[in-house]
């Protein structure tokens, strides 16, 4: 709890954390801080994003910044930023972003919950 002091009255507020409406697994995590190790300079974050395109309307974006924007939300996992613009927050509710490695290749692989359809390439969705 957090003390907030006003001259003459002392209370109790409680702290409200937001939580991400993006969840990044430890393996994708550790992947971006890995990638963002070997940028000079080292960003501030990494930017996740929906973005208007592809076949099916929507496209996931993902990109390091150096700094959040004005309407830019702004979560920390595992001692990494991520900022999420406050537009896309809504189609990544309950998102989570995984880093995986098999055979045919690594990548990060999106799991959203509100996507409807998505395209035959898989790069982009509608929802």
């Amino acid at each position: 709890m957090a003390t907030t002091t006003v001259p003459g009255v002392s209370t109790n507020v409680p702290e409200v954390k937001k939580a991400a409406p993006v969840t990044l697994t430890p393996s994708a995590v550790a992947k971006v801080k890995e990638i963002m190790g070997q940028q000079t300079p080292v960003p501030a974050g990494l930017r996740i994003g929906v973005v208007g395109g592809g076949c099916s309307g929507f496209s996931y974006s993902m990109q390091f910044e150096n700094a959040a924007g004005m309407m830019d939300k702004t979560f920390e996992m595992d001692g990494l930023k991520v900022f999420v613009d406050a537009t896309s927050v809504m189609y990544l509710n309950g998102c989570m972003v995984d880093y995986v490695e098999t055979l045919e290749g690594a990548g990060f692989k999106f799991e959203n919950p509100n996507v409807k359809s998505t395209c035959g390439c898989g790069s982009s969705f509608s929802v």
